[in-house]
């Protein structure tokens, strides 16, 4: 890094801490040359993907459409803004991690679904009905069922068992 007072090429590294919850490292530099101090902030820089929709058009990520799709279908439900950043902030960090340039939109939808269901179970058939265009009640019914049969299937398996085990 060159200085910003002298622009010599040769700083040292004085100290380095972490910030922003871990997200970033400050540096406090010195430059050999004219002894004068400053401070960095490096970050990682991770790129989204790109989204292929499904008329096979390409659009960069928006973290707003997601946060007003996210928001829009939890509106008016008992879900903390906490909340809803954190899913988001899951939503995002898993795009990163894919390492892929480009993602199909379905990808991304299928995410804020899942973190839809897991806050609230009305947000999630609202989110659905639109995402999947259901077009009358019954696919609407039908939709219902998989999350009951899921809820079900998930109590099932996370409740302890009554009998004792008899396979040993």
């Amino acid at each position: 890094m060159h200085c910003p007072f002298c622009s010599h090429p040769e700083t040292k590294v004085i100290d380095s801490r972490l910030t922003g919850e871990g997200r970033q490292v400050r540096r406090r530099r010195e430059c050999l040359r004219c002894n004068e101090r400053y401070t960095t902030f490096e970050t990682a820089e991770l790129v989204m993907p790109r989204l292929v929709k499904r008329d096979r058009s390409r659009e960069p990520f928006d973290e707003t459409k997601l946060r007003n799709g996210m928001v829009r279908a939890l509106e008016r439900r008992p879900v903390s803004a906490e909340a809803i950043e954190e899913s988001i902030t899951r939503i995002i960090h898993a795009m990163q991690t894919l390492g892929e340039r480009e993602v199909a939109s379905r990808v991304l939808g299928e995410m804020v679904m899942e973190e839809l269901r897991a806050l609230d179970e009305v947000a999630y058939v609202r989110f659905a009905s639109v995402y999947r265009r259901f077009q009358d009640v019954t696919e609407f019914q039908q939709e219902i069922e998989r999350l009951r049969d899921a809820t079900d299937e998930d109590r099932r398996r996370n409740q302890l068992s009554l009998l004792p085990d008899d396979r040993k």
